[in-house]
């Protein structure tokens, strides 16, 4: 089971606003990298309700490097794996975003939602928010820090693919009836 989970947090409501992201590499069922940065928004402003849930401010990214400064290492990082993220149309549409913002080249990359993986899997749950999912599942993490919610994706995937008795990322789709997108 080879994928790599992403997730930003953002500044303010404008996609391209970025303040945050987390990947996290899995290899064979297992995490075999990871990478955080805070970024520094094109609008240096982070608005106090959004600091309220991840708990950054201006002073935590003021310093910090720019997209345009971290793609390539984030680029690399990803490299040819499938993607997933936490209600992947926000995270996707972030990173698209802040791509175009910063006029870089958006390749074909392909995903899918674990939130919509997690519905299908276990369609009785109340909840299929991240926080209420680990809660349910005695994950415990920091919710909204961009690190820990892709780990926490990424555990909530090889939950899924052992309840499939799925071997690749392929396979898990399938036997969920999810389907894979493209960002473009």
């Amino acid at each position: 089971m080879n994928f790599v989970t992403i997730d930003f947090e953002t500044a303010d409501y404008p996609k391209e606003s970025a303040c945050a992201v987390g990947l996290v590499k899995f290899v064979e069922g297992k995490i075999s990298d990871t990478y955080y940065s805070l970024i520094r928004p094109p609008n240096l402003y982070i608005r106090p309700d959004f600091t309220k849930i991840h708990g950054l401010s201006v002073e935590d990214v003021k310093d910090a490097p720019s997209f345009a400064d971290i793609w390539e290492d984030i680029e690399k990082f990803i490299g040819s794996f499938h993607m997933a993220a936490h209600n992947a149309a926000f995270d996707m549409g972030v990173l698209k975003a802040t791509l175009e913002w910063y006029d870089l080249a958006i390749r074909r990359q392909r995903y899918f939602c674990t939130c919509r993986l997690a519905r299908n899997t276990w369609p009785d749950l109340p909840s299929f928010s991240l926080p209420n999912l680990a809660k349910h599942f005695n994950i415990i993490y920091n919710a909204h820090n961009a690190l820990d919610d892709a780990i926490t994706c990424g555990k909530l995937v090889l939950m899924s693919a052992k309840k499939y008795g799925s071997m690749n990322v392929k396979e898990l789709l399938k036997g969920s009836g999810i389907k894979m997108h493209a960002l473009r």
